[in-house]
Order: structure tokens, then sequence, then C-alpha cells
């Protein structure tokens, strides 16, 4: 657009008398309205119009040929087939075994259509076709034709029933129809054949093939073509003409006539009624003469046409004028195109000529809203009803003998102008056609768009043939384009003011004026002219009514949205609110945008302000209605659900609101998110402080507690909402301090998890069947999948009574801490109880009897000396290994499994910063040593010397079961067969809060009748008496025969979360521990049996058959006597030093032993329980070695007599044999597959290996190296006590002679601490300690043992032991001061974990 032409857009309308007059004028209509009669009298008329110019439609006719028809006699069908009979036997001519099947398929697809071959498409041949068929899907004819596969009965059937169906309603003289059941017959004859060729069959029938072409040639002998239409109706010929229809009149055949009926809602009998009344006066000379009237005033210039003072530019009445005269001389022409004889009303000029098109390629149908038709009924190029093809002058065209200014068109202004089909006011008409058509579109539901709704949705507004209805219309009324757009605005504007329509219609109608629907072009130029198309959307070519007529609809719209707007954001807050975008994209986008458009800052201003008060007020009711929705007025009705739903939906209703206006924060300046913060979130803080306290305050009135889940759920919800206070109001402080308000819950869940835990626990070892678990292919389970389903159960049980914790969240570091030592706490119970109840079952199936010994259990006495006395004599040394049962190792395996998961949970709650958190912003006070605390003392049995004899062999299985004065058990161990002074080294932790005696039983198993009890010994527990927290040995005289040696240490409990966790550690490996020994003791026995003096002497005297002889006897007679064989008197004789190979095999039957029974093992333990096996095996290797070699530690002679130089050689000769054996490096790889070296250099083995140097010294040297080596280690302990204790020491515990004593005492070394135990990481520290701790203070027990089998020594001995009991008073009191001094200054404090810290 030109500056000039946009400047005469946007300047001031004149203001002249004519301009003034030209406005009133054009919308006069709304002075003189027009009713739904008046527009629909006129549309009926246009619409009877287009009727009338539509091409005539012809059909297809046939013409029988007048000529004499040809004589043809019908061919005997017998004759046909009997080409086929004289060759019955010959397999050529009979049909494949897959034809029925074939030809059924092509004789259905015939009946449906399928067939591609046109003969086959008539609808006799099908009914035919559908005879024969029925019977030929009659089962026992299938059946036969199956069978015999004849050509000829086939055609017959299909002859018989073609001369039926053919044959019926004809006249008996009538025998035209036996030519056609030649005809039908060929045509089976060519299908069998195509039926034929199609499945390659005939290439293996040559013969049938060609009969059947022959016979279809004389079926067709009087008729070749059966696709020919002119060889129809028995062949008598003819042609097919196309004739034209002639015009019925009848509204049924006229659809544009319809939609007016539809539109209006007439009925099409009226419409009728109509028509035929005016028949005579809506013609098309009447037409013609309106559209040259018309032409006639445009050229006067009056007023039945738009003026030049309607339009504010020249050059837009020029335009106007120019496309006017181009389009009434097309729609001139297609009249007397589509009825010739008007032309000849021609005054005698030559009318222009036009391209003549033939009749056949007119057609009229519903076109588009173009005036363009196309033959399929859309619109689309080369058609139309106007049929014009270049513009045509028809001004010479004249219909009767009177001037223009003397015709029925009146004055020359033209104001008495009177036309046949153009309305008195066309804008007024045309604008209440418009109304009722659109109404009636938007209400239909099967609207027919112009183009798809998906690709333009303003052509949801109207029809497509409402449009053609409109766009005839509006051609005939002579509407402009452009104010039918203006016209259509101004329509949808009432509409919507008239809230008829919604605001998605009026954007639609938007669409529709600024980008109307294309017309499709017409072909070789575009539908309309193209003055009328440039002035569609160049404002400067409108009319001044036009012109203002849009600019009151925008500020008409304009307020109607702003009023819109207001309230509908009244409405932000609610849960559906209507789109407030709708309304701006409208605003921003058709009325904003519109240059015709200015807008107020000032009144927008005023309005911004006001809406934002509105939503103010809005927020706090909405919080108000959230507030009486969620909460009653009766308080007794309260409960946390109500604040859980409140504060859910106040959350709720800020995340839609931030969602919903994520885009567009802002509406016309109003942040309603920030609005609704700033009014919510304070108000619901302070209410749901009262609320939860009355709650509170009203349960504990009615004796009630509120559920503790409610209380989580309450909890969550108040912290989502803290968080988002925090967000949207940065510097102001919540309401108040959640966590403090709710922690009850949380401590009330963990005192009803620690009551069920031991339930759960139980639960799940008594659903488990101990399988290993196979999950992967191949069902070889890895270490991974054997452990059974309990130990996972009991970890998941474990995990998800933290993870409810950890899933609150909980915002404070002091209660999470406490909460998680708390919940440790109840983990401990359960571990506890779950090694107690797998223990149980372990032993119980590991102390079962195997089949030998039920059936020996049943002998008499004297077949049980029988059997002894003729094993003895036949030597049967062998042992079998010890069928262990997979579930029994797979209870390992849970064990093992445990460990690690417990570990995996320590880390997870992350125990040392809790501790860290609790030790700084809240430290437990010290332990007392009364007044209610719980002390944990830990006993170990360790051994026991020279019991009693409960067996007929002289030996004892003995165990000890540890209870209180009520007789109730603490504690027992396992038991050790056949052995006088066995050695158990088993702990057991009893919990205490006062003093309590432990009175220890020391039992004898035997497999039949009642326990023998082989003495009793009592212990008190008082933990007065270990306030050092130092652990103390006591041998314990047992009342019969024998003592019992124990060692005694206590911790106090303290209720922190390391303690609890390495108390749960300890436990799983006391555990493991205890079920490992129980596992390597069925082997101990076959252990003990080959590394025994029995084995040593057998293998030194194997050359000397009386020795041989002797040594039997003696085993016989050590097991009768109850003296074991290492106390029978040293055989005297010469013997021969056995050979390195003697030694070996002296030593596989053990190897081959340990093979057997690692087999077993290793297909269900895991790789390193299997590890863990095999060094509990390489410990009893090791103290079966020693106790060869030396007796146990203690202060009295033994009768254990000392080993030879050769036999000693045996004995590490032997020990190295084992310790290859264990370390298992792979020949190839020489990568260890058994036990890791640093484990089977124990401490254990350096002191075997230190004990040769000192086995065969003299007793005096002995003495003189115990002394010195206690004195060495007395001083280096002594220099550490100075260093913990120079400030508090009393003198008399300095001197040195009381620190030699005191350091002396092994029983000064620190106990392991359960503190030590709190993780996997802390024990293989403590292990790591231990070692180096033995290593750098070597012991004297080995001499003191070498010294036991000296008879010289026995006094040293008696002295060093009650040189042991003063010390270990005297170390008692020293310690007892220290703390003492410690705790007056209150610098150091003893806190139960066998360390002190400095607090």
């Amino acid at each position: 657009m030109s500056t000039s032409t946009s400047s005469s857009i946007n300047r001031k309308r004149p203001s002249s008398r004519a301009a003034s007059s030209v406005l009133r004028r054009n919308v006069s209509y709304a002075k003189r309205p027009v009713t739904d009669q008046d527009a629909y009298t006129y549309a009926l008329r246009v619409a009877y119009l287009v009727y009338l110019l539509q091409p005539r439609q012809k059909r297809v006719q046939h013409v029988a040929n007048t000529s004499k028809p040809i004589q043809r006699t019908s061919t005997s069908i017998n004759d046909m087939v009997k080409d086929f009979s004289l060759i019955r036997d010959s397999k050529s001519t009979r049909f494949p075994h897959a034809f029925m099947g074939a030809l059924d398929k092509r004789m259905t697809g015939v009946l449906v259509g399928q067939e591609r071959m046109p003969e086959y498409g008539d609808a006799l041949v099908k009914r035919t076709f559908a005879a024969f068929l029925n019977e030929f899907k009659n089962p026992t004819f299938r059946k036969a034709m199956e069978k015999d596969r004849k050509v000829e009965d086939l055609l017959l059937i299909f002859f018989s029933k073609a001369t039926k169906e053919l044959q019926q309603g004809k006249a008996p003289e009538d025998d035209s129809w036996k030519l056609m059941v030649d005809r039908h017959v060929a045509l089976f004859v060519r299908l069998i054949s195509s039926v034929l060729k199609a499945n390659d069959w005939v290439r293996d029938r040559p013969e049938l093939g060609s009969k059947l072409a022959t016979l279809e040639s004389k079926l067709l002998q009087h008729d070749q073509d059966l696709a020919d239409a002119n060889q129809r109706s028995g062949g008598q010929g003819g042609q097919s003409v196309e004739v034209e229809i002639p015009r019925s009149y009848e509204v049924r055949d006229m659809p544009m006539v319809i939609r007016v009926c539809r539109i209006f809602a007439i009925p099409t009998v009226q419409a009728q009624n109509d028509i035929n009344a005016h028949k005579a006066e809506w013609t098309e000379k009447a037409a013609l003469k309106d559209l040259k009237d018309y032409q006639n005033h445009m050229m006067l210039g009056t007023k039945a046409t738009l003026t030049r003072d309607e339009f504010d530019l020249d050059e837009a009445f020029e335009t106007w004028r120019k496309g006017e005269f181009t389009d009434l001389s097309q729609m001139m022409l297609a009249i007397v195109q589509s009825n010739p004889e008007l032309a000849k009303t021609s005054s005698g000029k030559q009318l222009p000529a036009y391209k003549s098109q033939s009749q056949s390629d007119i057609d009229y149908t519903e076109g588009a809203r173009s005036p363009i038709r196309s033959p399929n009924g859309q619109a689309g190029e080369g058609a139309s009803s106007y049929m014009i093809d270049q513009p045509a002058d028809m001004s010479s065209l004249n219909l009767d003998d009177a001037s223009p200014r003397d015709s029925r068109s009146g004055s020359l202004d033209g104001s008495d102008a009177s036309f046949t089909f153009i309305p008195p006011d066309p804008r007024a008409y045309y604008r209440q056609m418009l109304k009722v058509a659109l109404s009636h579109d938007l209400k239909d539901e099967d609207l027919e768009t112009v183009v798809p709704a998906d690709e333009n949705p303003a052509s949801r507004l109207i029809g497509r043939q409402t449009s053609e209805l409109l766009s005839e219309i509006a051609s005939r009324w002579r509407v402009p384009g452009y104010t039918r757009l203006v016209i259509f605005l101004d329509v949808v504007k009432e509409k919507f003011l008239a809230q008829e329509i919604p605001l998605e219609t009026l954007d639609a109608s938007f669409l529709y004026v600024k980008e109307p629907i294309p017309e499709p072009a017409k072909k070789g130029r575009p539908p309309l002219s193209t003055q009328t198309q440039l002035a569609l959307f160049d404002r400067s070519k409108w009319t001044l009514s036009d012109f203002t007529l849009w600019q009151q609809g925008l500020y008409a719209l304009h307020d109607a949205l702003l009023r819109e707007l207001y309230d509908l954001f009244q409405q932000c807050f609610e849960s559906k609110p209507p789109s407030i975008g709708s309304v701006l994209y409208v605003l921003d986008t058709h009325i904003y945008e519109d240059p015709m458009f200015n807008r107020s800052p000032r009144e927008m201003e005023i309005f911004m302000t006001e809406l934002q008060e509105a939503v103010r007020q809005k927020a706090r009711d909405k919080y108000g209605d959230l507030l009486s929705k969620n909460v009653s007025e009766k308080a007794e009705e309260w409960e946390f659900f109500n604040i859980i739903k409140l504060g859910s939906a106040v959350t709720a209703l800020c995340e839609k609101i931030q969602k919903r206006y994520r885009k567009n924060p802002e509406i016309m300046g109003v942040n309603p998110l920030s609005v609704l913060l700033e009014e919510v979130l304070p108000s619901f803080a302070e209410d749901a402080r009262a609320l939860v306290g009355r709650i509170i305050q009203l349960a504990k009135e009615r004796g009630e507690a509120v559920p503790i889940q409610d209380g989580f759920d309450l909890y969550k919800e108040l912290v989502q909402i803290r968080q988002v206070h925090a967000q949207a109001l940065p510097g102001r402080e919540f309401g108040f301090h959640i966590e403090d308000l709710l922690q009850e819950f949380v401590w009330r869940w963990i005192a009803t998890t620690d009551q069920k835990m031991l339930d759960w626990i139980e639960a799940s070892v008594a659903h488990d069947d101990f399988n290993v678990r196979t999950e992967h292919e191949g069902n070889i389970p890895n270490d991974d999948e054997r452990h059974s389903q309990s130990a996972v159960d009991v970890f998941r049980i474990m995990n998800q009574s933290i993870d409810q914790i950890v899933k609150l969240e909980w915002d404070d570091d002091l209660h999470y801490a406490k909460f998680m030592t708390a919940i440790s706490k109840s983990v401990g119970a359960g571990v506890a109880r779950y090694c107690e109840l797998i223990e149980k079952a372990f032993n119980k199936e590991m102390d079962r009897q195997t089949p030998e010994q039920e059936a020996a259990a049943l002998r008499t006495q004297k077949e049980k000396w029988v059997a002894l006395a003729k094993d003895t004599w036949t030597q049967k040394e062998k042992i079998e290994p010890f069928q262990f049962l997979p579930h029994s190792l797979v209870k390992l395996n849970n064990v093992e499994y445990s460990t690690l998961q417990l570990d995996k949970v320590e880390k997870e709650i992350n125990v040392d910063a809790c501790a860290d958190v609790i030790q700084k912003r809240d430290p437990p006070p010290p332990p007392r040593m009364r007044g209610g605390s719980k002390f944990v003392f830990t006993i170990k049995i360790i051994e026991a010397e020279d019991l009693k004899a409960g067996d007929m062999n002289g030996l004892s299985d003995p165990y000890v079961v540890l209870g209180d004065e009520y007789q109730k058990r603490l504690a027992k161990t396992r038991t050790i067969y056949a052995s006088l002074n066995p050695r158990w080294d088993e702990s057991v932790d009893i919990l205490t809060t006062g003093p309590l005696n432990v009175i220890a039983t020391v039992w004898d198993w035997d497999t039949l009748g009642d326990h023998d009890c082989l003495g009793r010994t009592s212990l008190k527990l008082d933990p007065s008496h270990f306030n050092d927290f130092m652990p103390r040995e006591y041998w314990l005289d047992l009342d019969t025969q024998g003592r019992l040696l124990m060692r005694v240490s206590m911790e106090g409990e303290r209720d922190d979360i390391q303690f609890y966790f390495g108390r749960a550690f300890r436990t799983l490996k006391r555990t493991e521990r205890d079920m490992t020994r129980k596992v390597t003791d069925k082997l101990s026995s076959y252990i003990h049996q080959c590394l025994s003096r029995r084995t040593l002497r057998a293998l030194l005297n194997q050359n000397t058959i009386a020795n041989a002889g002797l040594n039997s006897m003696k085993g016989y007679w050590s097991k009768y006597t109850g003296r074991p064989s290492s106390m029978m008197p040293a055989q005297i004789g010469n013997t021969v030093a056995p050979t390195q190979l003697d030694i070996s095999n002296a030593l596989k039957p053990l190897l081959a032993y340990f093979d057997d029974n690692f087999a077993i093992m290793k297909l269900t333990l895991t790789d390193s329980a299997m590890v863990m096996v095999m060094t509990r095996l390489w410990k009893e290797v090791l103290v079966t070695i020693e106790s060869l070699l030396i007796p146990p530690l203690s202060d009295k002679l033994s009768a254990q007599p000392a080993l030879s130089q050769q036999e000693v050689d045996i004995v590490y000769k032997w020990l190295l044999i084992l310790f290859d054996f264990f370390h298992a490096v792979d020949e190839e790889t020489k990568e260890s597959l058994g036990v890791p070296i640093d484990i089977l250099k124990s401490p254990k083995y350096h002191d075997l290996q230190n004990l040769a140097f000192f086995y065969f010294d003299s007793t005096e040297n002995l003495i003189r190296v115990s002394e010195s080596m206690a004195t060495a280690t007395a001083a280096r302990q002594s220099e550490a006590s100075a260093r913990l204790n120079r400030l508090s020491a009393p003198p008399a515990l300095t001197s040195s002679n009381t620190i030699s004593m005191f350091a002396a005492l092994p029983s000064t070394r620190r106990s392991k601490s359960i503190m030590l135990s709190r993780n996997l990481g802390t024990i293989k520290k403590a292990k790591e300690a231990k070692r180096q701790e033995a290593q750098a203070d070597p012991s004297d027990d080995i001499i003191l043992r070498i010294l036991r089998m000296r008879s010289e020594a026995e006094r040293y001995l008696r002295d060093r032991s009650r040189q042991k009991d003063r010390l270990a008073a005297a170390a008692a009191a020293e310690l007892i001061v220290r703390q003492s001094l410690q705790a007056g200054r209150g610098g150091v404090g003893v806190i139960g974990r066998g360390q002190s810290i400095v607090r």
C-alpha cells in the first residue's frame, strides 16, 4: 500500500453533506429492518435461478434395432459334452485334485464383484452363477465331484441350473432365453479355463484345455463378444445414445433451494408452492433484465448502485466500477449460454463470440463458495455455472424496446428501481440472510466445511453449501466482497455482545475476515475480477460506510473483551477457569494490531489497578473457601487429615497457578501467583499451628492417640508448604518449627517398630526353606544367590524401617541422629534374634545322628563291645566325610550375607556423622555404675583341664552351659568330643543392670539317655568390680574334678548408634565363628586322629611287625583304660627314620578327607565362606599340632611327655605340607586358590615356628629367658602407662617392681570392644592391630607350657601362678585410683568402649 493510500485510510472522514447522507443511507437498514421472510423470498429466487441456469443432465438410452433379428438355434448340451464322455477313463481330461476349491473361490469372487473380466458383471450372469454355487457347495455333490473330477458332470449341472434360472418369467412362445443359456455356459467354461491357467494345470492336461476351448467356440457360434453391451438382451443388437433429461421443476432436484429451506426452517412443500406460484416471473429472462437494468443504473450513476460519493477516493470508485462491468458481462453471457433462445431477443446487434462447449462437459453440482463448479461436485478448475472463459461486453444486448430511462427502473436517482432477483436494499437483505445462515450453521453438528477444519478453523463457521448459497446471493445482489466481510464481522459482533457465540467463534470470525477461505482458480483466470480481489484487503478501496462500520465494531468488541477479561480473571484461582489467553489473543492479534484502533494509556492503567485489587480479594476468598471446605467448624471433628487436605489444597492451588501462568506470569500488570502466595501462605501457617496443637490436646483429653501415619503425612505436607514459603517469601520465617511439633510421632513409630521387629524376624525364618536361589541361566548359583530368602527379607524389613524415616526427609539433624540411634537399637535386636534362630536350627541339623550312629545306639552293651573290639582288631580307622546338608550351609551363607548387608546399612545411615551430631549438640551423660544403668558382660569360655571321664573309653564329650541363679539358661557352648582337656574359645554377651551370679555347668554329651554332669562352678558379675572395664581371667575349680578357664570383661551399654551397630556386628561375627567352628568340629576328630602321637609312633615303627602290633594294642588299651595314647610309655627300641615320602603318605588320608568334605561344601558355600571354613580348619590344625608338641598353659605339671627330635622334625614337615595344601597355589597361574598367606601366617603359626628354638633347651635357660621376656614386656608397658598417668598415678604404683609384675599379667591387655566392631572397616582394623600387638609384644607363654613337661619346673610354675593373683589385685587397684583422679579432674572420662576420649 502506498503512503498516500495509507494516509487516506487513517485521515478524518469528510464531513460534507454528501458524505453524511451516504453514511446515513448505507446504514439505513438498521432503521428499516428486514424480516426473515423478506430474506427468505429473495434467497429462494436466487436458489431457483441457479437451478434454471444449471446445465441439463443427460442419460444413456438403448435404442433397439428395428430390423428383423437373426434366427439362431440352440445347441444341444449333450452333443457338446460328447467329446468328454468318449474318453471317460482318460486321466488327462479330469480336473486336478485341488481344482474344486480354486473354482469355488473364483465363483465367489464373481458374486461379490471381485472378478476382473467385465463379462461377469451382468446381474443375470451373477444370478445364474449363484444358483449353481448353491448346488456346488452341497456336501454330497461336492464330495462326488472331488472324487470323480469329471468335466461333463460339472457342465451338465451348470446347464441345468442356468436353464432353470433363465426360463423363469418367460412366455411359452418366447425362446430367446435359450441363446442366453449358451452364453452363460460359455462364461462358465471360460472361467474353468481361467482357473486351470492361473494354477498352471493346463501344462499337465493339454487335452483338457483343448476340449474346453472347442466347447466354448461351439457355444459362442452365434455371439462371440461376451463383454459387448450390444450383444445383451438376447443378442438383439441396437445402439446406445445420450438424451437430455427434461427439467422436473421439483424442489428435490434443487439442492440450493433445499439449503435455503433448511436455513430458514421452511418446509420444502412451501418452497415448492412459492416456486410454482412465481415460475412465470422468476425466469432466466428476468435475471438477464436485472443485470441489464443494474448496468444501466451504474452508467447513469443512480442511487440504485454505489456512487462516487460513497468512496473516499476516486480511484476506489473506479476500481469498483471496472470490476462490476467485468462481472456483469460474464454473468449475462452465462445466462445467454444457458438459454440460447434469449439471444434471439437482441435488436440485431451481433453478440460477442464465446467459446462453445459440448453439453457433455457441463454439469451442475453444489459448488464451492466461488461461482466455479466442477463435474464431480467440488470446486475446481475448468467448470463454472457461468461458463465464461473471456470477458464479454453485453451492453449491446436489448431485452425490450424501451430505453433505460423509460424502463421500469424508475427515476434517474434510482429510488424507485425494481428488480426481480435483486432486493430493494441489498446490504440489509444480505446482512439478514447472513445472520440467519450463520445462526443455522453454528448449530449444525453435521456441518460440511469448505476445507478441513484442522487446516482452517474458520471453516467451521459456515458450511460448504451455505457458503455457495451466500456467494450466489452476494453475486446476484451485487454486494462487494469487502462489504460482505464487514457485514460478516458486524453480525458476529452483534452475536458476541448478545452472548450467542463464544470467544473462539469470534477469533475464528476474525480469521475468516482477514484470511477468507481461498477460492479455487478458474481455468485461465481467477474466479473474481482482479480489481475485486485487490479491493478485499486494501481498505482505501472500501466505502465510507464499510470503513465506519468496521471501526465501530472494533471499539465495541474492545470494550466487551475488557469486560470479559475482568470477569474471567476473577476466576483465575478456580479449578477450571475459562481461558484468559483466548481473550488476550483476540485483543492483541485482532484489536490492538488493527491500524484503525487506538487505545488510551490512562484508561488501561485504571483497568490494571482495579484488576489487581479484585484478584487480591479473590485470593483471600479462595483461602477462606479452602479452609471452610477442609476444616469443620466443630473442633471435635478436627483431624490431621483436615490440615493435610488444607495444605494439599493450598499447595495444589499454588502449583496450578504457577503452571497455569508459567509462560505469561503477568496479565495486564497483575501477577496472580505472587498475589496468591502473599495472601495464602502466612494465613495457612498460622492456622496450621493452632489446629495441630488443638488436635493433639483434644486427643489426649479423650485418652486417644493421633495415628502415626497421619503425623507423617502432615509433616510431609507442612515441609512442602514451608519450601514454597521460603521460595516465594524470602526473608520471612515460617509460622512455627514443624519438627519440634511433630517429632513425637516418629518416636511412637520407632517404638512400634521395635515391638514388632522380633515377630517379623521370626516369621521370615519360619517361612524360609533355606534353599539356594538360582535366578540365572544354567541353574548354577553364583555367590550372590547362595543365601536364602530369609536373609533378604530380614534386611528388607530393616531397610524399610530405616527408609520410613529417611523418606520423611526430617529437616533437623539432631532429631534425625537420635531417630537413627533408636532404630539402630531395634536393628541390633533383630540381628541378634535372627542369629539366634539361625544358629539354633543350624546346631540341630549339625548334631543329627547318622544312620550308623542310630543303628549303633540300638545295640546291646555286649554288641557294642564286640563291634568295638572288631573295629580295633581290623584297625578300622577311616572316617567317612560328614554329609553336610545344603540348607545348613545356606544358613552360614545367610550370616555372611547379613554381615555385608549390615555394613551397607551402616554406611547408608552414616553412623559416624549421626554420632558426631549428637556429641556436638546434645552429648549424653557419662555412664553410672548404679542407678539403672545397663552393662554388657562379655564372658569367654576358653578351656577346661583334667575333667572327669564320662564315657566308658575314659574320655568325655564336654560342653558348658551358663545359667543364672534362677536356673535360666544364658548360653551354651559347642560339644568337644573325646577330650578331657577341651578348648572352646567361645564368647557370650550378658546384659545386666546389677550384680548377677553366673553358674557354669560342664556336661558330658551322650547319644542316648541323659547327659552326665561333669562339674559346676560359679562366678559373680558385679559391675562395681569391673568398673575399670579391663578383662579378667579366672580359673574356676569344678566341684567334682578339674577346672574351667573364663575371661570376663564389661562394657557399659550406651544409648549410642555406634555402640548398637558394634554389638550387632559382633553378634554376627560370633554367630559366624560358632557356626564355622561347628562345621570344622565335624572334621576335627579326624584331624586329631591323623595328627596324633599314635600316628607318629606308627610312622617311626612301621618297618617292624611287632611294633605295629604293639601300636595297635596300645590304641585298643587306651580306649578302654581311659588313658590317652600320649601317656603310654615311650617305645624303646631301634627305629628306622622315615623318608619324606613316608611322611607325606601319612597325611594322604587327612588330605583326601579334606578334599571330600571341601567338595561337598563347595557346592553350597560362597567363596568367602569357603575360605573362612578353611581358615578355621587351619587354626584347628595349628592348635592340634601345638597340643601335640606342648600341653596347654597352667600352673601344674602335665603328664604329657615331650617328643623326640625325630618326632618334632616329622611334625614340622607335616606343618609345611599342610601349609601348602591350604594355600593351594595353582601350578599354571601361580595364583592362590585357598587361604591367603597372611592369614596362614598367623601369630599361632609364628609361635609354632618359635617353639622349635626352645623345645629342647634346658630348664634353667627356659626359666631365665621367661623372666627376661617378662621384664622386657613390663618395661614397655610401664612406659606406656607412665605416659597415660604421669600426672595422676600414685607413687606406690610407679615402682619398677610393681610395674614389672603388673606388666607380666596377660589379662591386662585390652579386650575386644564393641565400639571397635561397629562396621567391617573397624573390625578389619582391630584384627590388624591385634596382629601387630602380638608381633610387637612377644609372650613367654610358650616357654611356660614347655616347662609344664619338666618336673623340675613345678615350683617355678606355682610361684608364677601366685604372682599373677597378687598382680591382678594390684592392677585393679591401680586402675581404680587412676580413674578416680581423672574423673575428679573432669579431663578424661571412661565411656565404656574400652578406650577413653578427652571430653
